[in-house]
């Protein structure tokens, strides 16, 4: 009876999907992650996130623009003996980051990401998922264009039925998002717009990452708010108490 029953799991995915999700909380639980972004988890939530855009071990997966590699912690490690992490862009830091942890990042590419001028970091039709993490206000901020652009590369590197994963501050629709997205957030109504603009399909949102005490009316922004308390002393323990930002988490795909 149980090796009836291994065999139908097996025929399902079951099994398979159990050791996703083993080795996702493993990468996760690492004692190898930096401290710091440990204390994040609950705020960004990475194991829901990570499976809400249905993200499995043995993908080929792209992180635009990681920043400091947050994510990268995580994914590399996650990645790293059945599938494969491709970084668009990597600054000096997580470099020597990359470069001092070799058993974490030793099998990660690296790909050009500057949307002023060159994007190249994977062939077309190549990979299976594109993530980006509160990034979009960023490449707004350059030209609309520049957005465009960065939405019209995961595009072209996803294979068909690719998953396009984005996490991003989200700006309330009774506030007014200005051309740059100054303040750091950006209405979840432009980036669904900007991402069909490009061929993309939205299939799936979740709230996992969502803070209804965020109101997205600080001084300085997104940025007011942990971790980078943009304002310092004035008004901490207000920030604080906020947390960090409401964000959309959406998922779509190249059909």
């Amino acid at each position: 009876m149980k090796k009836l029953l291994l065999a139908l799991m097996i025929a399902s995915g079951i099994t398979q999907t159990a050791v996703a999700d083993d080795a996702l909380k493993a990468a996760i639980s690492s004692t190898q992650r930096t401290p710091a972004n440990v204390l994040r988890d609950g705020a960004r939530h990475p194991y829901a996130t990570l499976t809400v855009f249905g993200i499995k071990p043995t993908m080929t997966v792209v992180e635009l623009a990681p920043g400091g590699g947050w994510y990268t912690e995580i994914l590399g490690p996650y990645l790293r003996n059945q599938g494969k992490l491709i970084l668009a862009g990597a600054g000096k830091n997580l470099k020597e980051k990359m470069t001092a942890t070799p058993a974490m990042y030793d099998k990660v590419a690296i790909g050009e990401f500057d949307p002023a001028k060159k994007i190249d970091y994977a062939p077309k039709n190549s990979v299976d998922m594109v993530l980006t993490f509160r990034n979009v206000h960023n490449w707004i901020g350059i030209n609309p264009a520049a957005a465009k652009l960065v939405f019209q590369s995961a595009f072209d590197a996803l294979k068909p039925g690719g998953v396009f994963g984005v996490v991003e501050h989200r700006l309330p629709t009774t506030m007014k998002q200005d051309e740059k997205a100054s303040s750091g957030y950006v209405h979840e109504a432009f980036v669904v717009q900007l991402a069909e603009s490009v061929g993309f399909k939205l299939v799936g949102s979740s709230e996992v990452n969502a803070n209804p005490k965020d109101k997205a009316d600080h001084e300085n922004g997104v940025w007011a708010l942990p971790p980078v308390l943009a304002n310092k002393d004035k008004d901490k323990e207000k920030y604080l108490a906020i947390g960090e930002s409401d964000r959309m988490t959406l998922k779509f795909i190249k059909p």
